[in-house]
């Protein structure tokens, strides 16, 4: 039975990593699609700073300094869709954007005329610090408190942690942000305003790094944890009340096993279940980061550079932010199914 099911674990993988390809190529093609159909590209996004800054008067002769409206030839109109490839057909455009990429090259920036898989580099490690340990905080925090609220339900104990939970879910978090910045940092002074680590970080020692960036994180990690905190809580409360009440689990108290065993032995892994559909799915978001506590906080990770990529119209970064996130999700959404597999030995994938 067991070397059944691993067989058929396997099956499952080898299918699923097969699926992934053509959805992958689909989320891929929609986004490139879109990117090359919006208005405002770069050409555009050129024309403009250049008009603002008055660089060229009519007919592309030197301006007044008066921001007159830039009219270039047609030739240095060709010039610039050459430069960045608008000149082909889409369909090659995305054909070479996936040769490419399969290099491993996710194309230069218009922004920051660098190459776009750096630039995304650069801030991966801020978003995959805050995304784990919040990951980390949250689950840690959350299975052991529902576990009390489902135990102690009714209780005080559970309606003054169901007002404090619910209080804080109702807060947005970037508002809550704003909030903990204007007590803790501008009126008490005990948090810095913002950014992932200070001016003085590269002379620090090790363990002053450490205290460094732990000192610039706890207010952002309190906004990245209240938006899920409820949820997860309140999943583990409800499934693991549900599982107590189960026939198994009067079963088990009727063999003489005693109520801490039944529950912990017994119903606490199915418990699990629905927490573990959705483990799989917080990969994806490790990476995402979340633009409205980044840009409270003022910490340069993905999901500001997304946003500034998006205004920027900056294409390779979007389609770099879009292939790691696409990647992450599908990957995640199989770890999920594992996970469960793990967790629910009822599970057969044969």
């Amino acid at each position: 039975m067991a070397l059944s099911r691993e067989r058929g674990l396997r099956i499952y993988i080898l299918r699923r990593l097969a699926l992934m390809v053509p959805t992958f190529i689909g989320v891929t093609a929609l986004v490139f699609l879109l990117t090359q159909l919006v208005p405002g590209g770069p050409i555009d996004q050129l024309r403009l700073e250049l008009a603002a800054g008055g660089v060229f008067g009519e007919a592309g002769t030197a301006g007044d300094g008066r921001g007159s409206m830039v009219t270039m030839s047609e030739a240095d109109l060709q010039s610039l869709r050459e430069y960045y490839g608008f000149d082909k057909p889409i369909l090659q455009r995305y054909w070479l954007y996936m040769t490419n990429l399969l290099q491993l090259d996710l194309g230069t920036s218009f922004r920051y005329t660098m190459p776009a898989s750096e630039i995304i580099f650069q801030r991966i490690p801020i978003s995959l610090y805050y995304g784990i340990v919040t990951m980390i905080l949250t689950y840690s925090i959350c299975i052991p408190l529902g576990i009390v609220k489902a135990i102690r339900h009714r209780t005080v104990v559970d309606n003054s942690t169901s007002v404090l939970i619910f209080l804080g879910y109702a807060v947005p978090n970037f508002a809550l942000g704003a909030v903990l910045l204007a007590i803790f940092s501008v009126q008490l002074g005990w948090f810095p305003l913002g950014g992932f680590r200070g001016e003085e970080f590269p002379e620090l020692s090790l363990w002053g790094k450490v205290k460094d960036v732990a000192h610039h994180s706890i207010l952002p990690l309190i906004c990245y944890m209240v938006g899920s905190f409820a949820i997860l809580t309140m999943l583990m409360k409800n499934s693991l009340m549900e599982n107590m009440s189960a026939d198994y689990v009067k079963a088990a108290l009727a063999r003489g096993m005693t109520w801490p065993r039944a529950v912990f032995i017994h119903a606490f892994r199915n418990s699990l279940i629905p927490l573990a559909t959705g483990f799989g799915n917080n990969i994806s978001i490790l990476l995402a980061g979340s633009l409205l506590i980044e840009r409270v906080f003022n910490i340069q990770g993905m999901g500001l550079l997304f946003f500034e990529a998006i205004q920027a119209r900056d294409y390779p970064v979007v389609m770099g932010l879009t292939v790691i996130g696409a990647i992450l999700l599908l990957l995640g959404n199989l770890l999920s199914d594992i996970c469960v597999a793990l967790v629910d030995p009822r599970v057969r994938f044969m």
